[in-house]
């Protein structure tokens, strides 16, 4: 009698806790900030890590893997923290590009190794490892994939998602979605992926606004048999609630170190394929992915210098230099982006001294644009509208594979 009493004491004091824990976590962000809704009468959202009831049972009495950034709150607590505090038995967390703690900048190699403060084993997603190996996954059973995404086909995180998904189908291992909003997931546009221009910024055929939470992008990479030799993984997804895909989310913590705020978040899809060009688009300043320009730039009020910043851009491009271009993010702040914009880059080459031309794109931009076609369409002259119009075939036949796979209205 004693031993039942005990139990279900200590079940009890559990579940206190938890009701607690659930409580901290559905109301509040980091800072205290409420997450902005649309209207007064919108349900709050609830984020799938926030949903513990949901997933808790389906941890217990299991080896547990974590792919986790410092996006992965629950709260006002990571991830991490939360689960060990229930003592969820946390094996190794899986940190991809910018690290575990978000201290690597875009492109470099995550050291793996322990975290400093639960003593828990870290295996780095980034650089020459990619996707988590059978020995990354021994004693593990189940795999919780909690990252916050920004909706672009080449921000690298549902590439880690499409190889962790691999690697859990090959080791018969379960995968946990936490679902988390897609700031951008109003919107779907851009060039559908050539597959013959995959990369790791580019890995299936999806336009460069894709619309998808990750939830949703993790059931088309399964339904559509995208994954390596047709595999299937045992999938499961937290579902998100209060959440639309029309809504305007203000993520709670920056996404990776050059996505600073919201206006860096809603201009990234159309600034980034300056990447592929000579062009900085302000890593290396304090207003990366809110600029642009390029040294000796006959357009634009705008000068900044780019310097090494650690952590963010050991060797931005054009660094050192003194550029002149356009600063965006009073523009981004005031409006939502209805689709994905190439006046930017349109009108920087049209504007573009003979002498730069040969040097103006580099061969990384076919990899982020998802095919030869754009650059060309770009050095013809065709206008954002002739461009746009050559998109559309591909969009309306993506739309239709989308719609079977959305969560949300």
């Amino acid at each position: 009698m004693s031993i039942i009493l005990l139990m279900n004491k200590s079940l009890y004091l559990s579940l206190v806790f938890l009701l607690l824990l659930g409580r901290t976590c559905h109301s509040q962000r980091p800072g205290g900030h409420q997450v902005p809704r649309p209207d007064a009468t919108t349900e709050p959202l609830i984020t799938g890590a926030e949903r513990l009831g949901e997933y808790l049972p389906m941890l217990a009495g299991k080896g547990v893997a974590l792919i986790a950034n410092p996006t992965s709150i629950c709260g006002n607590r990571h991830l991490v923290d939360t689960l060990k505090a229930l003592g969820v038995d946390l094996k190794v967390v899986f940190a991809p590009e910018h690290g575990f703690r978000g201290e690597a900048e875009a492109g470099e190699k995550v050291i793996g190794g322990v975290d400093r403060l639960t003593g828990i084993r870290v295996v780095s997603l980034y650089g020459n490892n990619k996707k988590p190996s059978s020995g990354d996954l021994k004693g593990c059973e189940v795999v919780l994939f909690d990252i916050q995404d920004v909706g672009a086909r080449f921000y690298t995180y549902i590439s880690t998602l499409e190889l962790v998904m691999e690697a859990c189908a090959e080791n018969g291992v379960r995968l946990i979605v936490l679902d988390r909003p897609n700031p951008n997931g109003h919107v779907v546009d851009g060039p559908v992926l050539d597959t013959a221009y995959r990369s790791f910024v580019g890995m299936q055929p999806i336009p460069i606004l894709h619309g998808l939470s990750m939830g949703e992008y993790a059931q088309m990479l399964n339904g559509e048999a995208w994954l390596k030799n047709g595999l299937k993984c045992d999938l499961s997804v937290v579902k998100m609630s209060g959440w639309r895909h029309a809504d305007d989310y203000v993520l709670p913590v920056p996404p990776s170190p050059n996505l600073p705020n919201q206006a860096s978040v809603r201009l990234y899809a159309s600034l980034c394929l300056f990447e592929g060009t000579m062009v900085s688009l302000g890593r290396g300043t304090l207003l990366p992915f809110q600029c642009y320009g390029y040294p000796g730039n006959p357009n634009g009020s705008f000068s900044f210098t780019p310097v090494s910043i650690p952590g963010k851009a050991k060797n931005p491009p054009q660094e050192g230099k003194l550029c002149s271009g356009e600063r965006l993010d009073s523009i981004a702040s005031a409006r939502r982006p209805s689709g994905l914009e190439l006046k930017w880059i349109i009108s920087t080459w049209k504007n573009c001294p003979d002498s730069l031309r040969s040097t103006f794109f580099t061969s990384f931009f076919e990899k982020l644009a998802g095919n030869a076609t754009l650059r060309t369409q770009i050095q013809e002259g065709l206008s954002e509208e002739e461009i746009r119009t050559s998109w559309q075939p591909g969009i309306v036949a993506f739309q239709s594979v989308r719609r079977k796979y959305l969560l949300y209205p």
